[in-house]
């Protein structure tokens, strides 16, 4: 793999760049205030580290929940430190084995200009065979999650009748096109606006969709799908999944992946208020974290990339230019402003 002629080169690493620092903890919906944006040292990498100029930032609905001082499956994120995240850039000065000036590498020190990276925790990718900011995306955390979740989590079977909730976003539009490609019957999806509905059907392929916000979730899944269902991906979580409870078949699943209903709450969250259905029909509700299934990534990007190749899956990216705008990218994408993955490109 050739290092890009356009890279950056060390010599271009400035002293001191950028990085937006968490300055206070939401309470409920995060606003521009609880974002800093800092000018820190950039510092020059040690043995076995990489310095890499960021091209293409990260923003996921995941990194909500880190903005809160609570314990999870990933550490919260620090007051008055900077924030991290997926990114892709390219390397501008190396002390690792195997990384050379102008090498494009995916790594998780994003929300900053420059990252000071340790080479085990850096990927080199190949920006000639996908768009680099395809790393953060369908051959990214977003389509893994997608691939393990409902092929593996999810056991997929041929036949299988699926609804997707947050069907237009990066996981969820994934989760469709990969049903689809592996034989389900019928594929129904749920999005936040009548374009995005219309690209459900229209661009990737799903059988039916339906806006949530034009009626109950339950009535609208039930005209989608009067059959029922027997394979739920839950990006929402609330009416959706409580809907989703309610049409699914004996000895259904349900791959709970995210929430997003929720995330800014200050209360309890109302529901599903009919989780008793799950004993009567043998429910299995299983959640998913990404980390679980590394040992998927090869068998991943080999079947998702043929099918990039051939035509078969597609993707799309809502794009943000400007590292000053990386809170209102994280904002807009926590509004449903998104269609895809949401990435920022930074200037340069």
């Amino acid at each position: 793999m050739a290092a890009d002629p356009t890279a950056p080169t060390a010599s271009e690493a400035p002293a001191t760049a950028r990085e937006w620092h968490l300055a206070a903890r939401p309470q409920g919906w995060p606003v521009p205030a609880d974002f800093a944006l800092v000018e820190a040292p950039v510092r020059t990498p040690g043995p076995g580290e990489v310095l890499v100029r960021n091209a293409f930032l990260s923003v996921d609905p995941y990194m909500r929940g880190r903005m809160n001082d609570m314990k999870s499956y990933i550490p919260p994120f620090q007051l008055g430190r900077a924030m991290d995240g997926g990114a892709v850039g390219y390397v501008v000065a190396s002390e690792a084995e195997g990384f050379a000036p102008g090498d494009a590498v995916l790594h998780g020190l994003g929300w900053r200009e420059y990252a000071t990276v340790p080479a085990k925790l850096a990927v080199k990718v190949d920006p000639a065979a996908a768009p680099l900011s395809a790393y953060l995306g369908v051959l990214g955390m977003p389509g893994l999650t997608a691939y393990a979740g409902l092929l593996s989590v999810g056991a997929l079977k041929e036949g299988d009748r699926v609804f997707v909730s947050g069907a237009a976003g990066a996981v969820g539009s994934l989760v469709g096109q990969i049903a689809k490609l592996k034989g389900a019957a019928l594929v129904v999806g749920s999005a936040g606006s009548a374009e995005k509905v219309a690209k459900l059907t229209g661009d990737y392929g799903f059988d039916a969709a339906f806006n949530y916000k034009d009626g109950p979730v339950g009535e609208q899944l039930a005209k989608a799908a009067p059959d029922g269902i027997d394979l739920y991906f839950d990006n929402v979580g609330g009416d959706h999944l409580e809907a989703a409870i309610s049409a699914l078949g004996v000895h259904g699943r349900a791959v709970l992946c995210g929430a997003i209903a929720q995330y800014n709450d200050t209360s309890a969250p109302a529901g599903p208020r009919n989780l008793a259905m799950a004993i009567g029909k043998r429910l299995r509700l299983e959640g998913i974290l990404v980390g679980d299934h590394a040992a998927l990534q090869p068998q991943f990007v080999a079947e998702v990339a043929g099918w990039l190749k051939e035509g078969g899956l597609r993707f799309d990216e809502t794009v943000v230019d400007g590292f000053e705008n990386t809170p209102e990218a994280f904002l807009d994408l926590l509004r449903g402003g998104n269609t895809g993955k949401m990435v920022v490109r930074l200037d340069g």
